[in-house]
């Protein structure tokens, strides 16, 4: 029996073509005719089109969903292709919502895309997530969360979540008013720096196919009024243990979003909420073309420079720079491997995608380092 009425209404009828795609669906007593119409009368916001976005949107549009929308300002690139599989060789470079847009039409002529090709904001989200019945969270980050968390609630509309990292996910539904809201599960977010992203600690890519299909297996019972949600409980899964084990959890009456005595009326600022640094002048970059040249120029004694990767040594094993030297960025902040640093030449940092040289460009300049650049765009812009 279902804790929760339909979330939504009945559309009015399914052509034949439609009859004969759902087929599978119509079978099924608890979904049947009705429950199809719902999905077909369905708005679902997805945030975010890369690991969880992926399959989350492949499954929505298979299973009938009226109207999705993609809310993303990234685009494809090459290291995204390991998961998100909305997403093929050809689309790199591409903004991922066009591409989205674009595979969600080959499954399934029938449902219409809304592309916001935006970062989603306190300025924007009210306005974005009012054209949706519900939410699916994609994204990979605390700040988007509790904003994205935050817009539901105050627009009182069920939130769907899913978090992965690694071998590990979680999923979970919050609606205020109904049940609790991420803020009762978490009611402040780590300290920055904590937890890494999958950029830096890595992911299994098949990990995204797991907890984004558990997202929609959620939002289908919501629209339909099947089963019974994960509102109340959280799902962990544990990919190398190929477990998945559930903890319940209530609705917090001392919750400032939700409680009996609310403190949050509006959107905040949640980069200041999750403790990421204001806005910073911009720091020198290089770019690869202009880094190609200085290490030409390097070998032909014409120029001196100290080549520096930050990233960690197991990242190293799989792709360098060469002529580079390590010094972690933990090192540089630690201030144990500045000293490993001439002061008397410039200094090129790269990482990854440029994230990380840029934090330890600025910790080096803090140390007295006058010559600090960085690679724009990190060892995946020199790949490409």
């Amino acid at each position: 029996m279902s804790t929760l009425p339909p979330l939504v209404e009945p559309a009015g009828q399914l052509s034949e073509e439609e009859l004969v795609r759902y087929d599978r669906h119509l079978l099924l007593p608890q979904i049947g005719l009705q429950g199809q119409l719902r999905l077909r009368n369905a708005r679902v916001l997805v945030v975010g089109a890369g690991g969880l976005g992926s399959p989350a949107l492949a499954y929505l549009a298979a299973a009938g969903v009226g109207v999705l929308g993609v809310v993303d300002d990234d685009r494809v690139e090459v290291s995204n292709l390991q998961r998100q599989i909305l997403h093929g060789t050809e689309d790199v470079g591409r903004p991922k919502v066009e591409s989205a847009a674009d595979a969600v039409a080959r499954w399934n002529p029938h449902v219409e895309v809304r592309t916001h090709p935006v970062r989603l904001t306190s300025e924007n989200a009210m306005e974005i997530v009012a054209g949706y019945d519900l939410v699916l969270d994609g994204t990979d980050n605390f700040a988007t969360r509790y904003l994205v968390n935050d817009a539901c609630a105050l627009s009182g509309i069920p939130y769907v979540w899913a978090s992965i990292l690694r071998f590990d996910g979680q999923v979970s539904v919050f609606w205020a008013g109904h049940g609790p809201c991420y803020r009762c599960l978490f009611p402040e977010p780590p300290p920055p720096g904590m937890v890494p992203s999958c950029a830096e600690g890595g992911v299994l890519g098949v990990l995204c196919a797991a907890l984004g299909s558990a997202q929609v297996n959620e939002a289908i019972k919501l629209v339909t009024g099947a089963g019974e949600p994960l509102l109340g409980r959280l799902q962990i899964h544990d990919a190398l243990a190929a477990t998945w084990h559930t903890l319940e959890f209530a609705a917090d009456p001392d919750c400032a979003l939700c409680g009996t005595d609310p403190t949050i009326t509006e959107l905040q600022d949640y980069e200041e909420l999750c403790g990421l640094p204001p806005v910073q002048e911009p720091v020198p970059t290089v770019e690869v073309a202009e880094l190609r040249t200085m290490l030409a120029e390097r070998a032909e004694g014409r120029r001196r420079f100290t080549l520096v990767d930050v990233r960690e040594p197991h990242e190293r094993e799989v792709s360098l720079i060469d002529g580079s030297v390590l010094v972690p960025k933990g090192a540089i902040e630690s201030g144990d491997g500045v000293a490993l640093l001439p002061r008397d030449e410039p200094l090129v940092l790269y990482c990854r995608s440029g994230a990380r040289s840029e934090q330890s460009l600025r910790a080096l300049r803090a140390a007295g380092f006058a010559e600090v650049s960085h690679l724009e765009g990190g060892i995946l812009a020199w790949q490409a």
